[in-house]
């Protein structure tokens, strides 16, 4: 891992992270991430998507380098009474010029650990069959709970088939 990463949480919206964030995400969707949007991505839609994503329940992590956010991950806890021991891992991005450094391991560690502290048991997430992603999430421990096929829609318009993960860890 680059030794200059920090992981920090953001609770709130500085411009200059707003702007970096809407940057983040275009380039993931650019880079053909399946993260829930096609391209173009606009700087506004991607904004609005930063906009609405603090909401309560989320917890938002961002890598820095250079006081530059080049990767993110967030931990949706689950709200439901039944559910408080769950959380969902989703968006987890880097930039494409800062992969292969460890930075998406570590926004991984710092999602689990948030997990442990709130209490949470048990993690989920899925990603898109043969994506990088796959391999990262198994080397961290993370069990392939099953596929459903023809899931997301891909930029070339193929349907893809996404794998849905589970981790159990201790509070």
């Amino acid at each position: 891992m680059i030794a200059a990463v920090e992981i920090v949480e953001i609770r709130a919206y500085e411009p200059e992270a707003l702007e970096q964030l809407a940057e983040l995400l275009i380039d993931a969707v650019e880079s053909g991430a399946s993260v829930g949007f096609l391209p173009p991505l606009s700087k506004d839609e991607a904004v609005d998507y930063w906009k609405s994503a603090l909401e309560p329940g989320v917890v938002l992590w961002a890598a820095k380098l250079d006081r530059t956010i080049v990767g993110t991950v967030q931990l949706q806890l689950a709200q439901k009474k039944n559910a408080a021991h769950r959380a969902e891992i989703a968006k987890l991005m880097v930039h494409t010029r800062s992969r292969r450094n460890g930075i998406a391991h570590a926004l991984m560690l710092a999602a689990e650990e948030c997990a442990r502290t709130e209490s949470r048991t048990l993690l989920v997430l899925d990603t898109r069959a043969g994506d990088p992603s796959n391999l990262l999430y198994r080397s961290l421990g993370y069990v392939e709970a099953g596929r459903i096929p023809r899931y997301a829609r891909s930029v070339d318009g193929s349907l893809n088939d996404t794998v849905f993960y589970y981790k159990e860890v201790e509070a």
